[in-house]
């Protein structure tokens, strides 16, 4: 049995029948808690994943990162799998009390220099794909798909207002516009590699993962900056309010643009790449601004 009929049932109902099963899993992972629960055996999932998942090289299986859940490790690629291995779920962890994306951290770890325009890779070794769920409505993913097949990468930034922007960094610094997500860990690391550059940063926050409400904390702080850097690092910000019309431009805009994930990083002539991208290779980039 090849992964792509493993899939079947994953890509008839695409990104609802992967929140269902994690919905599921991680259901039965607070009975098993409530129970006393004892950490699946890697190696076990492992031995069952070579059966079920012949074409697969899995690198690595680590049960005991997320309760209910044993995260697999197969070259670049993540995905989840219960302790029968039976169940296989592809997409994003979301730690709701630490308001983190697991699954984007971890494959920042695993791989820092790739691409990832804010959804999980979902592709195996032997080129099956394995259905990976947009980040945004399907719509949107239909429209960033072709916005990335175009052979110039050129987005006008002419249609947004002043209003909705976040301005930090050198301000005597080449000008680099970001759309992110404060929740989105590429954003995060990518805000880190942008303050060690000479760049005068225009952020322009916008909600892949849910996060509006925290957008507007930041965007409506006293220091917008200094909130965008909290925000980051995870602190508690102070209530704030203000005209927040400006992110609603930044929503339209995406939407209209076919941005369906963060970072989505614009240079001053124009140049348009997602995703993460290390000093060294964003440097080099940045530099050949007409």
């Amino acid at each position: 049995m090849s992964v792509t009929d493993t899939m079947h049932p994953l890509r008839r109902h695409g990104v609802r029948a992967g929140l269902i099963a994690s919905a599921l899993l991680l259901a039965g992972a607070g009975v098993a808690f409530a129970k006393g629960f004892a950490w699946p055996d890697g190696d076990k999932v492992a031995a069952l994943l070579k059966a079920r998942l012949p074409k697969t090289e899995v690198s690595k299986v680590d049960c005991s990162r997320i309760g209910g859940l044993c995260e697999v490790v197969a070259g670049s690629n993540l995905f989840y799998v219960d302790s029968s291995a039976r169940y296989l779920v592809i997409g994003r962890v979301y730690d709701m009390e630490s308001r983190q994306d697991l699954t984007a951290a971890r494959l920042l770890e695993l791989n820092p220099a790739m691409l990832l325009g804010g959804a999980a890779s979902s592709r195996s070794t032997d080129g099956e794909d394995l259905a990976a769920p947009a980040v945004a409505s399907p719509a949107a993913a239909a429209r960033g798909e072709r916005m990335r097949a175009r052979p110039d990468r050129i987005l006008s930034l002419a249609g947004l207002p002043k209003s909705g922007a976040i301005v930090w960094g050198a301000a005597s610094g080449p000008t680099v516009t970001v759309f992110s997500d404060f929740t989105c860990s590429y954003c995060r690391a990518l805000s880190g590699v942008l303050a060690e550059l000479n760049v005068r940063v225009v952020e322009r926050p916008i909600s892949i993962l849910g996060s509006r409400a925290l957008s507007e904390l930041v965007y409506c702080a006293k220091d917008p900056a200094r909130a965008l850097r909290r925000a980051y690092a995870g602190d508690t910000l102070e209530p704030a309010s203000c005209d927040t019309s400006g992110l609603d431009a930044n929503e339209r805009f995406a939407t209209a643009n076919g941005i369906a994930g963060t970072p989505v990083i614009v240079r001053s002539d124009g140049a348009m790449i997602e995703g993460f991208r290390p000093k060294e290779t964003l440097a080099a980039w940045l530099k050949g601004a007409r």
